[in-house]
């Protein structure tokens, strides 16, 4: 009824920001100040607009020309700062990102939605961000809203499947690339990860199939293929450091092994089969004291029996280990015969027996005379059936009488070699030892 009246299209223009649809009210302001460049309203909510929308630059424009017609206009006057500051806000969020500082990122795209709610470029650029610092719910949030008000939106399409790609599903992630690269034939970001994505799968199967295979050195190759595709996908590298422990374990590197499996727990500290096969490493390496931490964890996070009992093995090792090593103070096998065991003591006790030492230093008397009974007490343990099978098992010796500070390594010495005045150490110059029997 009067299409050629400005404050009409400014009143229309108010309503729609009031609905939140500033695109639309955007058409409005323009219309305004064009029919009436005076009209000072039409000129801030044009700007307002623009600013909602995220175009700081074209508001501070805006603003100015209000400021121009009434530089007293006090809302003018804080619109433009509030543009200034979006303004910086994305200068400081641009060089962060360049310096992978996406925590700061997101600190300033907050700032910025604050004047620019509708602004879908913040919005994706903190979703992005969100999903590099592994908040990945959250970045999923925001890209779906936006995709709920526009499902050609390529830039979220992009970032819906860059999460399920640092989830590890790596299927679904092709799909969203495969879609935002329809929108978009040349979203450079999409077509990347899309291509990282594709690579990343195949090389992992590839590992997978080789390692089922046997084929333990190909896998090895594999895998550390993969793990130079794309530093920024935490899971599945987690997945894969631990895939390649396990391959060197089969190769009995197992350093490289625990090495590998620690990088993965670095990656995800959550993963319960790397912290297990790290902590088997450990078993195997004798480290039993890495290896209990290693099933506590595990078995705080997974009260399972299979854990409890894993845990209880590893605390027995750890409880065997900080006893005396009777089988390697005697230099046999822990499945060494009884022969066995009675030979190494003969060949020890004669080594270390205190007679053979007497003319030496005070100090080397000492050290041969504690080897000498450390010999007789490994014997003690392990020639008696009972005393060793407690032993081996890890239960306490002092429990049934075995209290070892009671024995006497010179009775036990005598006792098989064949009683007192069976059997003496002669000299044969200096220095020099032979041994008879009486």
């Amino acid at each position: 009824m009067c299409p050629k009246n400005a404050s009409y299209y400014g009143n229309r223009a108010a309503t729609l920001m009031m609905l939140g649809k500033f695109r639309e009210a955007l058409g409005d302001a323009q219309q305004s100040v064009r029919l009436d460049d005076s009209f000072v309203r039409g000129h801030l909510r044009e700007g307002k607009c623009h600013l909602s929308l995220g175009n700081a630059m074209a508001a501070c424009r805006s603003f100015q020309r209000a400021l121009e017609l009434d530089h007293k206009n006090a809302q003018a006057q804080q619109e433009f700062k509030n543009a200034n500051a979006v303004l910086e806000y994305e200068k400081i969020a641009e060089t962060d990102f360049e310096k992978r500082d996406f925590r700061k990122v997101v600190f300033c795209m907050d700032r910025a939605l604050e004047y620019a709610p509708a602004c879908h470029r913040f919005k994706i650029l903190k979703a992005e961000c969100l999903a590099m610092l592994g908040r990945y719910p959250e970045a999923q949030s925001v890209a779906s809203d936006i995709l709920r008000m526009d499902s050609t939106n390529a830039d979220a399409l992009y970032v819906r499947g860059l999460c399920l790609y640092y989830e590890d599903c790596i299927e679904k992630a092709v799909q969203f690339f495969v879609q935002a690269l329809r929108m978009a034939p040349d979203h450079e970001k999409a077509c990347v990860a899309c291509r990282n994505a594709k690579a990343l799968k195949a090389k992992k199967e590839d590992g997978n199939k080789a390692f089922k295979e046997g084929n333990y050195k190909l896998a090895y190759e594999l895998y550390t293929e993969a793990l130079g595709i794309d530093p920024n996908n935490i899971k599945t590298n987690a997945k894969l450091y631990c895939n390649r422990g396990t391959v060197n374990s089969k190769l009995r590197k197992l350093d490289d092994a625990i090495e590998d499996c620690t990088n993965a727990v670095k990656l995800d500290d959550t993963y319960i089969k790397a912290y297990l096969r790290r902590a088997q490493c450990y078993m195997d390496t004798e480290q039993y004291e890495e290896a209990v931490r290693d099933y506590e964890k595990v078995y705080q996070t997974e009260k399972t029996k299979e854990h409890k009992q894993l845990l209880k093995n590893a605390q027995l090792e750890l409880k065997k280990s900080k006893r005396k090593d009777y089988y390697k103070i005697l230099g046999v096998d822990k499945n060494a015969s009884e022969d066995e065991i009675k030979k190494a003591y003969w060949k020890r006790a004669l080594m270390h027996h205190p007679d053979r030492h007497s003319g030496a230093s005070a100090e080397v008397q000492k050290e041969e005379e504690k080897k000498f009974k450390e010999v007789g007490e490994a014997f003690t343990i392990l020639s008696d059936p009972k005393k060793k099978t407690r032993y081996d098992s890890g239960q306490d010796l002092d429990e049934e009488g075995m209290n070892m500070g009671d024995f006497d390594a010179n009775n036990i010495f005598k006792a098989f070699f064949g009683g007192p005045g069976g059997f003496s150490f002669e000299a044969s110059g200096p220095g020099n030892f032979f041994f008879q029997f009486g």
